[in-house]
């Protein structure tokens, strides 16, 4: 993370960089760095649209998919997960979960179980380096149907307890039902993953009870959605069921704009477990950190809550037994530090 974002981590308080955390929903391909990505395109002479908004999801895809085609080859992705890993490190992760389609790589790797192989000991060489400890949720896509999911499915199962942490589903809520995947994440239960699927975004809150009811959800990514049924929302708090939320993702996507009219803090007030993250930092123009500052600043969130929030992120991840406690102290004993004084900003190390 540069140096501008470490600045904008909160000035004249605690400061976010800092608080320990995990971050469990971001995306190989839309977590590239700009950087890279103009690099390896401008090898090839090839340019990248990078629009300034998205006026609908089919837009957003898109983009994610010119991104996406800037993997080439093994070199470039191994290089992608080293370098995501780091960010994630420079934003005071301690655990990541990123999640790929295997069939974002079009082949270029080999077949699904090759591709995800080649993720796999890219972030655990990553993760041996950084100390930032890392899981791999593949996920399937809507678009493709049933069949397509349950070939990730079986792959995630062979890889489960090999750092394939869960199972997820991706892609546009509209485009197929939950009921079409119900075998794939019975596969992936079974294994051991965790289930993380998309709802709650594009979709309503028919959609999040879906992921609970015919999924077996243990984390919704986004889920947002759910404000819209009272009921739904006691129900999530009830089961304690994790939101993965994403406030620049959601408002950049017209899910809800601007950040301050996100639901985080009715979630949170009814009792629902949630937590922060980027999303697809490259093509958000985001990161962990960021997420953090707009939760404090625009949502007005305390200290407390910002605790709370990181607490939720490494207690719901699939992280090791001893990383949790580790994690767990440490977010405590910065929520005691006292607030920083002078200009700087910079809070007592932890």
């Amino acid at each position: 993370m540069s140096a501008a974002a470490r600045a904008g981590a909160g000035t004249g308080a605690r400061s976010l960089v800092e608080l320990p955390k995990a971050h469990l929903h971001l995306h190989l391909d839309g977590s590239l760095r700009r950087s890279t990505v103009e690099e390896i395109a401008a090898a090839e002479g090839r340019e990248v649209p990078w629009p300034s908004g998205y006026g609908s999801f089919a837009h957003f895809m898109e983009t994610i998919t010119a991104a996406a085609a800037c993997l080439r080859d093994e070199e470039d992705v191994r290089r992608a997960v080293r370098e995501i890993v780091e960010d994630a490190g420079a934003a005071g992760a301690v655990w990541l979960e990123l999640s790929v389609w295997p069939g974002l790589f079009q082949g270029r790797l080999g077949d699904y179980a090759s591709a995800v192989a080649v993720v796999l000991e890219a972030g655990r060489e990553a993760a041996e380096r950084s100390g930032v400890g890392f899981g791999l949720i593949a996920a399937a896509n809507r678009g493709l149907g049933a069949d397509d999911a349950l070939a990730v499915a079986e792959v995630a199962a062979e890889c489960a307890g090999r750092d394939v942490v869960g199972f997820g589903l991706d892609g546009d809520e509209a485009a197929a039902p939950a009921a079409w995947f119900g075998r794939p994440f019975d596969i992936a239960r079974e294994a051991g993953l965790l289930s993380v699927p998309h709802a709650g975004e594009i979709a309503g809150p028919e959609s999040v009870r879906a992921a609970l009811d015919v999924l077996g959800a243990d984390r919704v990514l986004h889920g947002v959605r759910a404000i819209d049924d009272p009921a739904l929302v006691g129900e999530l708090a009830a089961r304690g069921t994790a939101l993965d939320v994403c406030l620049t993702s959601n408002a950049l996507l017209g899910v809800y704009d601007p950040v301050a009219a996100n639901p985080l803090p009715a979630l949170l007030d009814a009792g629902v477990r949630c937590s922060l993250n980027a999303d697809d930092s490259l093509l958000f123009d985001t990161h962990l950190v960021r997420e953090y500052e707009l939760a404090r600043s625009v949502l007005g969130l305390s200290d407390e809550r910002l605790a709370a929030l990181a607490a939720v992120s490494i207690e719901s991840s699939a992280a090791p037994a001893a990383l949790k406690t580790t994690a767990l102290g440490r977010i405590d004993a910065w929520l005691r530090a006292p607030h920083p004084e002078g200009p700087c900003g910079t809070a007592s190390a932890t």
